[in-house]
């Protein structure tokens, strides 16, 4: 079983790679875009037998624990 965990800054969070991110494509004529905010995705391999609910429990407290700073960073898991 596979899991994603994708964290992002919560709103109200700067984010200094996001606004470098943002002004570098409107430098290369992207003018279009209004804003830029960089998160970062996270897979995990899961052993077989789990189920979805226990795997999602346990990648929540992965993500309680270590993968996100739930301070400044939100989170949200795909179990697959």
């Amino acid at each position: 079983m596979k899991a994603k965990v994708h964290v992002s800054l919560k709103a109200g969070v700067l984010d200094p790679q996001g606004k470098a991110v943002g002004d570098a494509l409107g430098r290369l004529g992207f003018g279009e875009v209004e804003g830029v905010r960089v998160g970062k995705t996270i897979e995990i391999d899961l052993a077989d037998g789990l189920s979805k609910a226990d795997a999602e429990k346990r990648v929540k407290d992965m993500c309680e624990k270590l993968l996100a700073n739930t301070v400044v960073e939100r989170y949200a898991i795909e179990i697959g």
